[in-house]
């Protein structure tokens, strides 16, 4: 079965004063009908970059697809005309933002927010856009839905507004939906909380799932498959289990070790030395040799290339070995 998504030498430009500075470097991956693909990595490393190219959100002039391409559900997104990819921005493929504050509308009820993306998507009529949007806030764990219907974003909690999304992003029936670091902003119980109502959503309606997190106990417990970005360049990708509990690139191993999730290997956390690298100042080699302690004279100055690793995924890294 072809994959729903399929995305092949995606490379994201963006556009400065006096140069052009790429965000993402020729990142390839799929995503099968029903499946959670988590894009990890520090902040910079071209995670939401990704996501605004797979929605077309990259504004114009700021920065472009400079090549790759696009597919989804055999359609070549990065050839469609602006009225059909608003169709299937929103609609097929939904995305739930990290800052559900900037994301709302302020000054309208939520209830109608929700309405406006049913009628938008051809899933309701007028007569019956309210009581759908009452059925989509009982769907993401509203309660009392009815009120907060009626209710302000600012008259809710954080969670609560995570929620509204979602229910905003179920509202077109996508096929994938794009979760952008959908917890960041949220305590660690209401985080359990909507995480929950994703991964149960999910499974009932059957969508595909993009994850957008830094998070490594979130891709543990909610994805199948993971890929690790650094700066804009895709350095392992793999099964999550496979990935976390054989990390082949010195990269994934300083994230596992600098993070506090449950199946770390060691009670004390250890830093990553040294910084991500400007985009205007990327090292000819391996983008991570700079900081990374195996690193030799090869890796600086060549870069390396996706080869299968030993958990069966892949990994761009010379001394990361391959399978016998």
């Amino acid at each position: 079965m072809s994959p729903l998504l399929a995305v092949k030498g995606l490379t994201v430009d963006y556009h400065g004063m006096h140069n052009a500075e790429r965000a993402v470097d020729g990142v390839s991956f799929s995503i099968a009908r029903g499946e959670t693909l988590a894009l990890v990595g520090e902040s910079g490393s071209g995670k939401s970059t990704i996501a605004h190219a797979l929605m077309r959100l990259i504004p114009r002039g700021a920065g472009s697809v400079s090549s790759g391409s696009i597919a989804f559900e055999g359609q070549d997104l990065l050839a469609l005309p602006e009225a059909a990819m608003r169709a299937v921005r929103g609609g097929r493929i939904a995305m739930v933002f990290q800052d559900p504050m900037m994301a709302l509308n302020p000054v309208h009820r939520v209830g109608r927010q929700i309405a406006e993306s049913l009628l938008a998507h051809g899933k309701a009529t007028p007569r019956t856009a309210i009581d759908r949007a009452i059925e989509l806030l009982t769907l993401v764990g509203v309660p009392a839905p009815e009120k907060r219907a009626r209710q302000y974003p600012h008259n809710l909690s954080g969670g609560m507004r995570q929620r509204v999304m979602i229910a905003i992003a179920l509202a077109g029936d996508p096929a994938l939906l794009i979760a952008d670091e959908p917890t960041t902003a949220l305590d660690v119980t209401v985080q359990a909380q909507v995480l929950a109502e994703i991964a149960a959503i999910k499974s009932r309606l059957g969508m595909a799932m993009l994850l957008i997190t830094h998070d490594l106990a979130v891709v543990s417990e909610t994805a199948d498959r993971v890929i690790v970005m650094y700066a804009g360049r895709m350095v392992e990708e793999g099964n999550v289990e496979g990935v976390f509990s054989r990390p082949a690139h010195p990269y994934t191993r300083g994230l596992l070790e600098a993070t506090d999730w449950e199946g770390a290997a060691s009670d004390r956390m250890r830093e990553i030395p040294g910084s991500v690298p400007n985009q205007g100042e990327m090292p000819p080699g391996c983008a991570f040799a700079p900081r990374c302690a195996i690193a030799t004279e090869r890796c600086r100055i060549e870069r390396p290339s996706v080869e299968r690793a030993l958990h069966g995924g892949g990994v761009s890294c010379f001394a990361a070995g391959s399978p016998s």
